[in-house]
């Protein structure tokens, strides 16, 4: 635990992505197999489930503190992290624990099956051994918050600087549903095994946002132009007579999306495809809009019902792999020629569908087709250079998404909630409301898009301009107007203006705009209306 503690202290306390890749480079060098196994794991969002309650960890924390519990509770919005809460508020260690990483989740995954008497002398025992930040990250894990600023990218790298292992292989490997309890680092790391790539997919080529126009790329006839669709980014995996679905964000979807299953029947083995998973509308041959597809999501089974009013293809846009060829170093141009073959004759009861490209001579021509993304269901157009390979994680250059610009309303804030973690001590999380009439209707939250300067001065002004409290919710007075983006619109009989915004965000204080000025719930339904 020393050691991942130190590691935890050394990327925790730096910016620079060089210390950071030094720091996990040498740690995974010189540390245990089992300890740098699970430190990939934590790294990567596997983290152990909680064993604890938060509301036991904070008693019994109070409790070994010397404190009254009210006294811990008004710490704990102070601090921001309860983690963090209870390392400060305990008492200093006399003793050490020289036990690993690996055996602390061990035991920590134990306490599933204890009671709560077991419970509570393991961590009270534990805070009383593990002191600095070894306590931290050990409240860390219990409460089954690990997060940690590395991304995949840097440690990919780090671990190719430490095992001499090329950066792509590695980060296929890292990818699909491993667990430490199912691999090892043998296993993951140095052994080649065929038959643990069955349902791995590939890690995902992730495009930069486009700032202003594309003139500046060059040459037309360079590019490739398609949707960029607003809908699920996943991979279609058929191998060894099986199929597998995943998210980009390496989340295993195959059960929740179980018309997929009939890939089996029309797509070789051997064949791997990214695209976009939508609900598809047989009638007019048409992907329907998100609204369809939120339906589907998060459900781990599908009724017979909703299988049959929102269906789901994958929209396919590029072939990663066709009959157990990897094509990832194969130009663009030339997967887009085999995706076409392999699509051909496809027929309508297939879960697939070839993604169109889009045909256009000149900037202005594509930016007249980009002006009707929405009427296409999607969110703006995608550029894809015709040589490029198919690359692992973010890289600038080669692909591009150039997305229309959100639609925005100007609301008035009714109501602000503090943040978390460094901006504990901020008012960050606003509601907002749109006027009826006289009266001010509540439609959407937003906790992003303003500057910590910004965040600073309205945190001073709602302490002054408090209404009422509701635990952490302050009313304040209707004064301020802000400019909320987002990317789409539905109508939702949750709320009580009647809809619902996505990805809503502040991206400006009208702090010129009166209060008067704001828009109307009319407003909203008109937009409702147009891009619902």
């Amino acid at each position: 635990m020393k050691e991942f503690a130190a590691l935890f202290s050394a990327i925790d306390q730096s910016t620079k992505t060089t210390v950071k890749v030094d720091a996990l480079v040498r740690y995974f060098e010189q540390a245990p197999k089992d300890d740098r196994l699970w430190t990939i794991a934590l790294f990567s969002g596997r983290r152990p489930k909680r064993a604890v309650t938060t509301t036991r960890l904070r008693e019994w924390g109070a409790e070994m503190a010397g404190i009254p519990l009210w006294l811990f509770e008004e710490c704990y919005p102070i601090v921001g992290d309860l983690a963090e809460t209870i390392a400060l508020v305990l008492p200093p260690v006399t003793t050490t624990d020289d036990r690993s990483l690996s055996t602390w989740i061990t035991d920590l995954r134990g306490l599933s099956e204890a009671d709560e008497t077991a419970r509570r002398e393991f961590v009270l025992n534990a805070w009383s051994t593990l002191g600095g930040t070894e306590r931290f990250v050990f409240n860390k894990l219990i409460t089954g918050g690990f997060r940690m600023g590395v991304s995949q990218k840097l440690m990919t790298r780090a671990l190719a600087r430490a095992t001499g292992r090329s950066e792509a292989e590695l980060a296929h490997r890292l990818m699909g549903g491993w667990q430490p309890d199912t691999t090892s680092w043998e296993t993951l790391i140095e052994i080649d095994d065929p038959g643990a790539d069955a349902s791995r997919p590939y890690p995902f080529y992730l495009a930069y946002a486009l700032e202003g126009t594309p003139e500046d790329l060059g040459e037309t006839s360079d590019w490739r132009a398609e949707w960029k669709w607003d809908g699920i980014r996943g991979q279609l995996i058929v191998r060894d007579g099986q199929h597998f679905v995943w998210s980009r964000g390496e989340e295993l979807m195959t059960d929740r999306f179980p018309e997929l299953a009939r890939a089996r029947d029309f797509l070789p083995d051997g064949t791997v495809m990214d695209g976009e998973l939508l609900v598809w509308k047989p009638a007019s041959d048409s992907p329907a809009s998100f609204n369809a597809l939120q339906k589907r999501i998060g459900r781990k089974t599908v009724p017979k019902k909703l299988l049959t009013e929102a269906p789901v293809v994958l929209h396919a846009y590029d072939l990663l792999e066709w009959q157990g060829e990897d094509l990832r170093d194969t130009p663009f141009a030339e997967r887009r020629r085999l995706l076409e073959t392999a699509c051909a004759g496809l027929p309508p009861e297939a879960p697939v569908r070839l993604s169109p490209q889009l045909s256009f001579d000149t900037w202005e021509e594509l930016a007249d087709l980009r002006a009707e993304a929405r009427a296409e269901q999607a969110e703006g157009v995608m550029l894809k250079r015709g040589d490029s390979a198919y690359l692992v994680g973010r890289k600038k250059g080669d692909w591009w998404k150039w997305k229309l610009d959100p639609l925005t309303i100007d609301a008035v804030m009714i109501y602000a909630q503090s943040g978390h973690g460094r901006r504990a001590n901020l008012f960050t999380d606003f509601t907002f409301a749109v006027w009826n009439g006289n009266d001010l209707v509540p439609f959407t939250k937003a906790y992003s898009g303003l500057t910590d300067a910004e965040f600073r001065e309205i945190t001073a002004w709602v302490r002054k301009n408090t209404l009422q409290r509701f635990g952490p919710v302050r009313q304040v007075t209707p004064h301020h107007v802000f400019e909320i983006a987002f990317e789409g619109i539905q109508e939702s009989p949750r709320h009580k203006s009647g809809v619902a915004l996505r990805f809503p965000r502040m991206s400006r204080w009208r702090q010129d705009k009166p209060l008067q000025e704001a828009n109307t719930l009319d407003d909203l339904k008109d937009m409702l209306r147009i891009y619902g």
